[in-house]
């Protein structure tokens, strides 16, 4: 597998509109071949002393973290969705517009080292 990991801060009130555009972004992603997507909301996030997620997104008083990421088959798979997103359109209900500021978005590429639950 190759996971592909995503870190945002959204405004607390865009959150119905952030799940609407991952909703409408997760089904242009599987017919890529995605296998897996998950968009997690800020429930609990401590603030650190050094660094947290808050300050890694340079989350604003009012903004929630969004960790998310996509369960790709494996590198290959994920880089020919890529570069077929590239020059695709996106799928009809994604805004125009991204409900984030996405200059604070940190995302990659990551190959697991360990897995558990899963074949």
């Amino acid at each position: 597998m190759y996971v592909q990991g995503f870190l945002l801060a959204v405004p607390e009130d865009k959150k119905d509109t952030y799940t609407a555009m991952a909703a409408a972004a997760a089904d242009w992603f599987k017919g890529f071949g995605a296998i897996e997507i998950v968009e997690a909301w800020e429930d609990k996030v401590d603030d650190g002393k050094v660094t947290d997620f808050r300050m890694a997104t340079k989350a604003e008083p009012g903004e929630r973290v969004v960790f998310s990421w996509i369960i790709w088959r494996d590198r290959a798979a994920y880089e020919a969705a890529a570069e077929k997103m590239q020059s695709e359109a996106p799928p009809e209900g994604m805004p125009t517009e991204m409900p984030f500021d996405g200059m604070r978005m940190m995302w990659g590429g990551f190959e697991p080292i360990f897995t558990m639950g899963r074949d």
